[in-house]
């Protein structure tokens, strides 16, 4: 099967029983595949957290994606509003290596916050499915300034599954947090 078969076959919903595929086509089949939320919006709901999550459990949580342009070719934004807060965006980029994903947060004002542009890049090749960011230097050495040092070891996970669902998931030792969109109701 070709590269641009599968990719065909991602876009339908076609994600079980894909083949094994080299680490840029994996990274390529996975962003293709995410560029189908383009324009349109998705609620999600917690599936896993810890205390520190009662916020997120209790609001309402929806990503949009603007439509699609002729940028989002190496970079798709995903605006995420936690309730009335919407201060947050994740941003997948393709690099020469994979993937990266990094989280813009922002005041009302639009400045930027100072734990912002934190996150990670591909260090394996992934699957079509499922991309793994774990943190990178930049973000270890924010979150050290910051006072955050027990986020040094996040692992961010995007994950499109058979059931057309987005699932963002952020895991390090004793901290485990997952939100799944429903990507077949788009609102």
């Amino acid at each position: 099967m070709t590269s641009k078969s599968l990719i065909i076959l991602s876009i339908l919903g076609v994600f079980t029983n894909l083949p094994a595929a080299k680490a840029e086509e994996s990274h390529a089949i996975f962003f293709n595949q995410l560029k189908k939320i383009c324009g349109h919006s998705y609620e999600g709901t917690v599936v896993a957290s810890n205390e520190s999550d009662e916020k997120w459990r209790q609001s309402k949580l929806i990503i949009h994606a603007p439509a699609c342009t002729a940028d989002m070719t190496k970079q798709i934004r995903i605006p995420l509003h936690v309730g009335e807060d919407k201060s947050r965006t994740w941003i997948i980029t393709k690099s020469a290596t994979g993937l990266s994903l990094k989280h813009d947060h922002r005041h009302k004002d639009g400045t930027p916050d100072a734990v912002s542009m934190y996150g990670g890049h591909t260090t394996t090749k992934g699957s079509p499915t499922s991309q793994d960011f774990p943190v990178d230097d930049f973000s270890k050495a924010l979150f050290i300034k910051e006072g955050l040092k027990q986020s040094t070891t996040n692992v961010w996970t995007l994950t499109l599954n058979s059931k057309g669902r987005l699932s963002y998931r952020l895991s390090r030792p004793g901290r485990e947090f997952e939100v799944s969109f429903d990507l077949n109701k788009p609102l």
